[in-house]
């Protein structure tokens, strides 16, 4: 599937906010909103479905070829469109949830439509994933996930999650994305003065804990367990939203790094490496004599890291920015320093959404490991950074893709790259 952007000639000072069109939307676009076309422009429509006729309402125009608006009446509905499980999420309601009017499969084949041309408009890579399901979401219709929730608090005190392209909050009656453990807190049943969010985490052995502003409220450390491993998590550290996405990712990451093999002598590195989940786990698969670092710029993470890979002799986290951390490595390559096999190691990157970026690319690139598993959350971000790598001598050996963000537009990729 490929979006093609035609160059036409349209008055840069049309202007159709606040009009209602007739329009037929064609396909998903990148971000969660879809396509379709009205007197030469594009027209980025909101909470609907390839193959809908809809009547809807231009919300924001700055000219130029396109103008995004929301449906206001639904004239033909997909087989595929089913009622929201979040009433007050939806058009105008809040945000969060905007694949909820869509069945769960067609939510992963759309997603697997937005990484599928992603691939190919940015990469030149000709490959349609199956985005697979978590254990358990399909029987739970893709509720009770969220280990992690953020809301906000207004001035009246009212807790809620934002309504939709607003900084409005909107109080709601239910968190049904959230893990049992956060809807029971209630908090968004409570009014608070003079606080601005509320953060909620909840681990699957029992802890749970929130953050409201800076203050830390609840269990001090929560404790996960995942390939056999134990991992403490400090207040307010990264852990996957999904209850499994933990188990699901690194367990897609430990089977690409079998398929190929690893050097346990080798300068084995987990680039943006958190409080060491992977490296714990590949350490579980291929023995606790694994030489490997866990790179993360963020302190507390990288204390968790550190005390969650202690019994393993040859493992280390260090803190430091991935950027400057490869710098040093690449720089020693330069001056002939001796560094563990290089070109034998095995890296895993799990960057932040935006991607590791073409700076990073280009370190890997320097250093030629044999083995590069990146982790993604974001398809534009993935086919951007594969690109450089495919085109530096790597082979995309394979790709997995998973639904670990039901009802939204969300979904993240594993892929496995070999020196060639």
């Amino acid at each position: 599937m490929k979006i093609l952007w035609h160059t036409c000639l349209v008055n840069k000072d049309t202007n159709w906010l606040g009009r209602v069109l007739e329009l037929e939307i064609e396909k998903v676009a990148h971000g969660g909103i879809f396509v379709a076309r009205h007197d030469g422009r594009v027209v980025f429509v909101s909470h609907v479905l390839p193959g809908e006729k809809v009547r809807a309402l231009v919300y924001e125009d700055r000219g130029g070829a396109f103008c995004r608006a929301e449906p206001q009446e639904i004239l033909v509905a997909s087989p595929d469109r089913v009622e929201h499980p979040w009433d007050q999420a939806g058009v105008g309601g809040a945000g969060g949830a905007e694949f909820g009017h869509i069945k769960l499969s067609r939510q992963r084949e759309l997603k697997a439509d937005v990484l599928e041309e992603a691939l190919d408009r940015m990469a030149g890579i000709k490959l349609r994933p199956v985005v697979e399901a978590a254990p358990g979401d399909d029987e739970a219709n893709g509720l009770g996930y969220r280990t992690r929730m953020q809301l906000h608090v207004d001035e009246a005190g009212t807790v809620g999650p934002y309504r939709e392209r607003s900084h409005e909050v909107i109080k709601v009656k239910d968190l049904p994305l959230a893990v049992e453990d956060l809807r029971e807190l209630e908090m968004h049943n409570k009014n608070f003065q003079n606080v601005k969010k509320i953060e909620l985490s909840a681990s699957s052995t029992g802890q749970v804990q929130w953050k409201i502003d800076s203050k830390l409220k609840g269990d001090e450390r929560l404790i996960e367990r995942v390939a056999g491993r134990t991992f403490r998590i400090s207040g307010g550290g990264f852990w996957q939203v999904h209850k499994k996405a933990a188990e699901v990712l690194s367990g897609a990451v430990t089977e690409m790094v079998a398929a190929v093999g690893i050097d346990k002598e080798a300068d084995n590195l987990d680039l943006y490496g958190g409080v060491g989940l992977f490296s714990g786990a590949l350490a579980a698969k291929f023995g606790n004599d694994l030489r490997i670092t866990s790179v993360e710029s963020f302190r507390q993470a990288t204390d968790d890291a550190t005390l969650n890979l202690a019994d393993l002799s040859r493992a280390k986290a260090v803190c430091a920015p991935v950027e400057r951390f490869l710098n040093e490595r690449v720089s020693n390559l330069d001056k002939g320093g001796k560094t563990a096999s290089p070109r034998n190691a095995t890296i895993v990157l799990d960057p932040p959404r935006a991607g590791a970026g073409a700076k990073v690319v280009g370190q890997v690139l320097a250093i030629q490991p044999k083995h590069i598993v990146y982790v993604a959350c974001d398809p534009i971000a993935l086919a951007r950074d594969l690109k450089p790598l495919i085109e530096g001598g790597y082979e995309l050996k394979s790709l997995r893709a998973f639904d670990l963000f039901p009802h939204t537009h969300h979904v993240e990729a594993v892929a496995s790259l070999v020196r060639k």
